[in-house]
């Protein structure tokens, strides 16, 4: 695994390091955990703001309605599950 120095402020190394004393891990390892925390964080607000946007357009909304109507029937198709 290769390594970088990141600048953080001084104020932010003291929690780092309160943080990783408390989970007894090292602070590279709870900074890690906090990245992934908050790339899955702005995932979901990506998400949830683009299908605000499509349920804010009436149309797409609608067309978006129809076609997950039409993958539920596909569930009763009679088919056996593969």
């Amino acid at each position: 695994m290769s390594t970088s120095n990141v600048r953080i402020s001084a104020e932010g190394r003291e929690i780092l390091r309160a943080l990783a004393r408390k989970e007894k891990r090292p602070m590279a390892a709870v900074l890690e955990k906090a990245i992934e925390r908050y790339r899955r964080q702005k995932f979901l607000e990506e998400a949830n703001a683009s299908y605000a946007a499509l349920r804010a357009n009436r149309k797409k909304w609608k067309e978006e309605i129809a076609e997950r109507e039409m993958w539920d029937r596909t569930n009763a198709d009679g088919l056996k599950d593969q």
